[in-house]
């Protein structure tokens, strides 16, 4: 982690701090005009307590950014954060996240704000976004008060929307990467899984581009497509 997340992760924020940080927060960008190979794409997994928004808590958050259709390396989040109350019984096993790095994790506050400030707004895309979407903003709501509304895609739609005919039977995350032979250092992972549905990402808009598809808007649109079709093909 560099100096400068650190630094900022250490401070002890004052309410008016707190507060002026989270009126200066960029605001959400809309797809309209941001052509893919200009706009920056944020990748983002949650690990969680459970799998229920309503009493789970999330406790770790990684992300990378994709930028000019390239991963930059410097460009990551990864963190676990500070919940030495949280019920991890169920999920310990998955994750590997137990009681000592609840402890020793970053302040949830704090953490949010750089999360905030680290997305800058940005499109937010994830395996199965709807379940890292309501965590993630409940989370930020209780936490923060943050109500803003970001552009959240579903990696899951978009790949067999730009590989229809290569979808892998039960459509995870696990049988795209064994699809495509990526080679992952690790999973259940935040950090990890974020890098694996970012090389997938990638995949899934070098296809676009290829069938003439070069702004976000019209992903938007193809995805909108993609679920009027599968709502079709269950009638």
């Amino acid at each position: 982690m560099f100096d400068h997340v650190k630094d900022w992760l250490n401070r002890t924020f004052t309410e008016t701090e707190r507060h002026h940080a989270l009126e200066s927060l960029p605001p959400p960008k809309a797809p309209e005009g941001q052509a893919l190979s200009e706009c920056r794409l944020v990748v983002l997994d949650c690990e969680m307590t459970g799998l229920n928004p309503s009493k789970d808590q999330v406790i770790a958050v990684g992300a990378v950014a994709i930028s000019n259709f390239e991963i930059p390396l410097r460009d990551q989040f990864d963190l676990v954060l500070r919940r030495p109350e949280a019920d991890i019984s169920k999920t310990v096993l998955i994750h590997g996240i137990g009681p000592e790095a609840l402890s020793k994790g970053h302040e949830t506050e704090e953490a949010l704000l750089y999360l905030l400030n680290w997305i800058n707004g940005d499109p937010i895309l994830a395996f199965h976004s709807d379940l890292d979407q309501s965590f993630l903003e409940k989370t930020l709501r209780q936490t923060l008060g943050y109500t803003e509304s970001h552009l959240w895609l579903d990696v899951a739609e978009l790949l067999p929307a730009m590989f229809p005919n290569a979808q892998p039977r039960a459509g995870r995350l696990d049988n795209w990467v064994d699809h495509f032979a990526l080679e992952l250092t690790e999973r259940h992972h935040a950090a990890a899984d974020a890098l694996a549905t970012a090389e997938l990402t990638l995949m899934a808009l070098n296809r676009a581009t290829k069938t003439g598809i070069t702004s976000l808007d019209q992903i938007c649109e193809k995805l909108r497509h993609y679920r009027r079709l599968k709502r079709l093909h269950r009638q």
